[in-house]
């Protein structure tokens, strides 16, 4: 069971690594400051670097942080991220941005109940605060960053401007902040799929996080470009000035999170800074039926997650599975 929780884990790194693609470099690749195949090149050791370096905090949260006592045993972990990684991997099939986190905590949450493991629901509750902030905060902010941007020189949109001169403008910055949130993808959504080898004794936060990073590496890779292009160019109409400010946005948000030990969504601190960015310059910017297409895959996602840990978890201890709850 260690064997295949390993290679689960291993499996929801590289799904998530494809679904994070538009969230880490949509908005450079939305607004040709990079072409998709250097986009995926950029972001994939970035990624792995976040998760090797920078994730040990969330690991220990995830691990150990979300359900009391020793937790899950091997088996119980392993349906945790089954569910997970098949979730995860559905909504990048039909492309829709979900909350990796939020899937994987309500997973935990129903696995934990159907096997009598008490749920440290202070814990949780902090999770849902940042959760519910992280997109508003966003929105604010890349409404406010957005507004700053026009009236800094070279930088605004001057009547007549086209896109070969705002390239030479916010390109290159652009392109960086997208690599900044590569990074910091890593550090924030790696312990999605590698806390559990934390929480089992499997791992240390530093062997997991590198091991979730190559998974994360890989999926990023070869599956990462349909979740790219949706989140490029059928969210928000952009220009660049709302693409830096929405991708900067994003990536402090996520980083104050992790900074605390802690994990948001990285697709709906984007989706909020996009949304605040397009209300800076009207609404006719902002794609209100792809918006609530993925609003819907925010709440399906965890309601989900919640009932098929729980049922699968009940059906494991039926057919006589070893101890779900950890000795």
């Amino acid at each position: 069971m260690t064997v295949l929780l390993v290679a689960v884990a291993v499996g929801f790194a590289f799904s998530m690594g494809a679904h994070y693609t538009g969230a880490c470099m949509g908005m450079p690749h939305a607004l040709g400051a990079v072409s998709a195949r250097r986009a995926l090149l950029v972001m994939a050791p970035l990624a792995l670097l976040g998760a090797a370096l920078a994730s040990h905090g969330v690991e220990r949260t995830v691990g150990e942080g979300l359900l009391a006592g020793r937790g899950l045993s091997v088996t119980g972990e392993v349906v945790v991220l089954a569910v997970a990684f098949g979730l995860t991997s559905l909504f990048t099939w039909r492309r829709l941005p979900t909350s990796t986190i939020q899937i994987l905590v309500f997973s935990a949450v129903g696995a934990g109940v159907a096997a009598g493991v008490a749920v440290q629901w202070a814990t949780v509750a902090t999770l849902a605060a940042f959760w519910v902030l992280a997109p508003v905060v966003a929105a604010v902010l890349g409404f406010a960053l957005t507004r700053l941007a026009d009236h800094v020189p070279g930088v605004g949109r001057p009547p007549g401007e086209g896109a070969a001169g705002m390239a030479r403008t916010l390109g290159p910055g652009l392109v960086a902040v997208g690599a900044l949130a590569s990074f910091t993808m890593g550090a924030n959504d790696v312990a999605n799929a590698t806390g559990s080898l934390v929480g089992t004794h499997v791992l240390g936060p530093l062997g997991a996080g590198a091991l979730g990073g190559l998974g994360l590496a890989a999926g990023v890779l070869t599956w990462g470009r349909p979740l790219l292009r949706r989140v490029a160019f059928e969210v928000v109409e952009v220009d660049r000035p709302m693409a830096t400010a929405a991708q900067l946005v994003q990536a402090l948000v996520v980083l104050v999170a992790v900074a605390n030990g802690y994990f948001t969504s990285m697709n709906q601190a984007l989706v909020g800074a996009m949304a605040g960015a397009g209300l800076a310059r009207g609404r006719a910017t902002v794609r209100s039926s792809t918006l609530a297409a993925i609003v819907r895959g925010w709440v399906v996602g965890p309601g989900a997650a919640l009932a098929l840990a729980y049922a699968l978890t009940r059906l494991a201890v039926g057919l006589g599975a070893h101890a779900v709850a950890a000795p």
